[in-house]
């Protein structure tokens, strides 16, 4: 399999955006069969470059996120990105893991800090890493992988110094060995261009820095989400929103609309990729994606 780096390098030369997916372990056998049965099968119609499975708060899904990973990899033959975070890890169990992801083939991971398990604190585990600089550095140090890391356009919900101090973090881990970043969703393309213009511009990191976008399926859903992400739902947005109500079918067309609009713009201006996070569900991706001229 390929290094995701490796993609985005060919890609540019090439001026073709890098299109990657984004899913989570479900939590039943009823979304398992419909993950790995029904919606990736429908997005590998699209031909995407690459697909990135999530690692549960607390590592609560790490062998089902390593399932995944095999078969996107050995049924699909797609390049995966494989979440690896900081919590309840210690060094020793990071490397057991990391031997692990390496046997399936991956070649990919995307490390974070991580959440802590219902939403508590985050606290280092004994033995472990505290920020995800320190895992980027410990993974570069095992060698075979490329690495992505997460960077937040709006700053972290954490980061209580604000977002100048939370890019400067994203730097840190650029530096620690991260080959790619990947953004936090967003649905103002402005925080975006200024995220990039700051890290790009002003701290000099020069890895791809990809737009992360999801289509709204629901007015509610989307409200809880971004919550619980620190994501700002813009006032025009958030009164379309308002309008459409409990309406889920409406909801979802507007998404597609919304979702396509905000990606013709990115790609306008240069982004490299576009990751989308599916929550699971192929339809509002394949259509943005098929909008754009892209599937």
């Amino acid at each position: 399999m390929q290094f995701i780096g490796d993609i985005y390098a060919a890609k540019r030369l090439s001026g073709r955006p890098v299109i990657s997916l984004e899913f989570f372990p479900p939590k039943t056998a009823e979304g398992d069969k419909a993950l790995l049965e029904k919606n990736i099968p429908a997005l590998r119609e699209t031909q995407p470059d690459y697909c990135s499975v999530t690692y549960g708060a607390g590592g609560s899904t790490r062998e089902k996120t390593l399932t995944i990973v095999d078969r996107i990899q050995s049924e699909h033959q797609l390049p995966a990105l494989a979440h690896l975070t900081c919590v309840n890890h210690t060094r020793e169990q990071v490397g057991e893991l990391l031997q692990k992801i390496q046997a399936t083939g991956c070649k990919n991971i995307l490390a974070l800090r991580g959440d802590p398990p219902a939403g508590g604190e985050f606290q280092a585990t004994p033995g472990g890493f505290e920020f995800s600089a320190q895992l980027v550095k410990f993974i570069r140090e095992q060698g075979g992988f490329n690495i992505g890391v997460a960077g937040f356009p709006e700053g972290h919900i954490a980061c209580k110094e604000g977002k100048l101090a939370d890019w400067q973090h994203l730097k840190e881990k650029v530096e620690a060995g991260a080959d790619f970043v990947i953004t936090q969703l967003f649905f103002d393309n402005a925080d975006y261009f200024t995220f990039r213009d700051h890290v790009a511009g002003k701290l000099g990191v020069k890895v791809p820095l990809v737009p992360g976008v999801i289509a709204i399926v629901s007015a509610t859903q989307i409200k809880k989400f971004t919550q619980l992400c620190g994501s700002k739902i813009p006032p025009a947005l958030a009164a379309r929103l308002d309008e459409i109500g409990t309406d889920d079918a409406a909801a979802a067309e507007f998404g597609i609309e919304y979702a396509t609009q905000q990606c013709q713009e990115l790609l306008r201006a240069g982004a490299p990729g576009l990751h989308f996070y599916t929550l699971n569900k192929a339809a509002s991706t394949v259509r943005v994606l098929k909008n754009l001229g892209l599937a």
